[in-house]
């Protein structure tokens, strides 16, 4: 089959992108589209595929995110901001509900991040604190600052789903070699916690990996998150990780609930808020890169024959420039 798709970024987390409100596919034949897209080793690549989707009377679109393994997500706010421009500019609007896989979130063109950086803030949650319902067994209703002994690390996690399921540790350096240990042991699906989880490591705002990124920013708070996220392996960057850290981190009474934050990761940087009441909005890049069409077999997973149509240079230019000042 034929797809057309734009290539494009939330804070360095990159997908192709299709508008699919005409196309009737169905899951096994999306997951195959998946895994062939978001193949690094194809013409495309990706952390995973972004899925415009169809409205209805409560919402103005729907949002599908599939991993580059053909799992699909409960939600992805970095792919998030993308399809909502995407749908802003389909249906021209600036602002919108939006269908998830199991909850909803707003989102609404924001004032830009910097010069040429389309933005996009988006609220999402409640988050929940409730590990049976991941589930994850064996340790209690709720996991705040405790060691868990099967993930191999002696470290503190939180455990927080949006609805992603997370487990952040506050660290003062980032070991990458030990996040992607613990990732793995989640990523094995054990049977304490059989749908996985995503593992951050996130570096507070006293530490030394923050000081000159703290320094540049212009919030009185700043975080460095570091993720494993399940179905795609060490990223360097998960909107969702981003939100679960900022809650964690106002849950755990490192930074006060309402305070602004930038949070910084390998792919560049996010303004985001928690509230008291679960609720976070983070507001990101939304950055398409280029537009074009490519043959996919969801068969064999395997893509080809791509022609890119259009490149957006100018915003990959404002973009570099973010991601260089955040680094």
């Amino acid at each position: 089959m034929r797809l057309r798709i734009i290539k494009c970024h939330g804070s360095g987390n990159d997908f192709p992108l299709i508008d699919a409100r005409r196309l009737a596919l169905d899951d096994a034949t999306w997951a195959g589209v998946a895994r062939a897209l978001a193949d690094r080793r194809g013409p495309v690549g990706g952390d995973g595929m972004l899925l415009l989707t169809e409205g209805d009377g409560q919402y103005a679109f729907g949002f599908r995110m599939f991993n580059s393994d053909g799992s699909e997500s409960e939600t992805c706010l970095n792919g998030l901001r993308c399809v909502a421009r995407a749908g802003f500019a389909a249906l021209g609007i600036e602002a919108a509900r939006v269908r998830l896989k199991t909850s909803e979130a707003d989102v609404a063109r924001d004032d830009d991040l910097a010069d040429g950086v389309y933005t996009v803030r988006e609220t999402a949650g409640p988050v929940s604190l409730d590990v049976a319902a991941w589930p994850m067994r064996g340790l209690g209703e709720r996991v705040i600052e405790t060691p868990i002994a099967a993930t191999g690390s002696a470290r503190a996690f939180t455990a927080i789903a949006i609805p992603n399921p997370h487990l952040v540790a506050f660290v003062e350096a980032v070991d990458e070699a030990e996040l992607v240990a613990v990732g793995g042991v989640c990523e094995a699906a054990p049977d304490w916690l059989p749908n996985r989880a995503n593992v951050s490591f996130v570096a507070t705002p006293q530490s030394e990996t923050l000081r000159g990124p703290r320094e540049a920013s212009r919030e009185p708070d700043a975080l460095f998150v570091r993720t494993y996220e399940r179905g795609v392996g060490l990223t360097d960057s998960c909107g969702s990780a981003m939100a679960a850290s900022t809650h964690a981190a106002g849950l755990t009474g490192r930074i006060a609930f309402g305070t602004p934050v930038t949070v910084f990761n390998r792919g560049g940087m996010v303004r985001a808020v928690a509230g008291e009441d679960g609720m976070v909005t983070l507001s990101g890049n939304a950055t398409f890169e280029w537009e074009g069409a490519v043959t996919v077999d969801p068969a064999t997973g395997v893509a080809g024959d791509l022609v890119i149509e259009r490149w957006h240079n100018d915003e990959i230019d404002s973009w570099a420039r973010v991601a260089d000042a955040a680094r």
